[in-house]
């Protein structure tokens, strides 16, 4: 057994197909049958259900089980290696919600690339909840986003201080005041975020401590397309107050102060615990946690 058939059967499960893994593995297909017939002759089993499409038997699927572990210890073997250069180099999956990758890390990430131009990154969007259970199951590096909940598997560090803030249309009733009473909330139409997200989950909370069910027109997984949305006037909404500097500045939204909204919320960093840190992540981890905080807010 080697790696290059271990990582031949994880590219099968993927494309179910013997010629679609040639194509990426850069082999003919008979070389991909012999890598896989190799592996079914050493173990004395059958791993592929040759069919199409091309599916994995029960064997193949435990046995894809352990090659994904073992090619993980690999790769940490790798990484281990090229750290003993004492250059910060390697790949960071960063996990982080649409307006924090929108507002935040074109900056961070221009900064990282232009100092420490071999540490690589890819972003992956998603909610608060869903960024807290990639990191602690490993499909993400790192996580950028709201801190509510503490977890005791996660490392986190509080990079700045965010509010979630009243935004309407320049049309909008409400947008003659700079600042309301709650209740005149009761009856407004509202373009809400997803129930999975942190600013709606803050906004209900409020709401049902002063018993406000106010009419839902719309439910959106982000904080753009409820500013889109917004700006159409065809509700109000309620968002991350850096979400919105454009808007305020060219004045496509107008913010309106509701007291009882008027609540701080940490945004940082979150790690597991325990895990080895590469030089990558180690690097980036290290200048995030040193930016000042008005190094996160839009100044354009």
């Amino acid at each position: 057994m080697n790696i290059n058939q271990l990582e031949t059967l994880l590219t099968i499960s993927k494309t179910m197909s013997f010629r679609k893994a040639g194509e990426l593995l850069n082999l003919t297909q008979p070389a991909v049958s012999a890598q896989i017939k190799s592996l079914e002759d050493e173990f004395e089993t059958v791993l592929v259900d040759r069919n199409q499409p091309v599916t994995l038997t029960d064997a193949g699927r435990v046995f894809l089980e352990h090659a994904e572990r073992i090619l993980g210890i690999v790769e940490e073997l790798k990484q281990r290696l090229s750290d003993l250069h004492h250059t910060p180099q390697g790949h960071i999956r960063l996990g982080t919600t649409t307006s924090i990758a929108i507002q935040i890390l074109p900056r961070v990430l221009s900064y990282v690339k232009n100092q420490f131009p071999l540490i690589k990154t890819s972003i992956h969007s998603m909610p608060t909840s869903q960024i807290m259970t990639s990191v602690e199951n490993g499909s993400i590096d790192i996580g950028i986003t709201y801190l509510f909940d503490k977890v005791p598997s996660l490392e986190t560090s509080v990079l700045y201080y965010d509010t979630f803030e009243l935004v309407a249309s320049p049309e909008h009733p409400l947008a003659s005041s700079a600042h309301i009473a709650i209740d005149r909330l009761r009856d407004t139409p509202f373009i809400m975020l997803s129930p999975d997200t942190a600013g709606r989950r803050f906004v209900d909370q409020v709401f049902k401590k002063f018993n406000i069910s106010p009419p839902i027109v719309m439910e959106l997984s982000s904080s753009e397309e409820v500013k889109r949305m917004v700006e159409l006037n065809l509700g109000v909404g309620i968002i991350s107050k850096m979400s919105i500097y454009n808007e305020l500045k060219h004045g496509t939204l107008k913010m309106i102060k509701v007291d009882e909204l008027e609540s701080s919320h940490p945004v940082g960093v979150i790690y597991k615990s325990g895990r080895y840190l590469s030089s990558a992540m180690r690097q980036f981890l290290s200048d995030l946690k040193g930016m000042p905080e008005e190094q996160f807010f839009a100044t354009e």
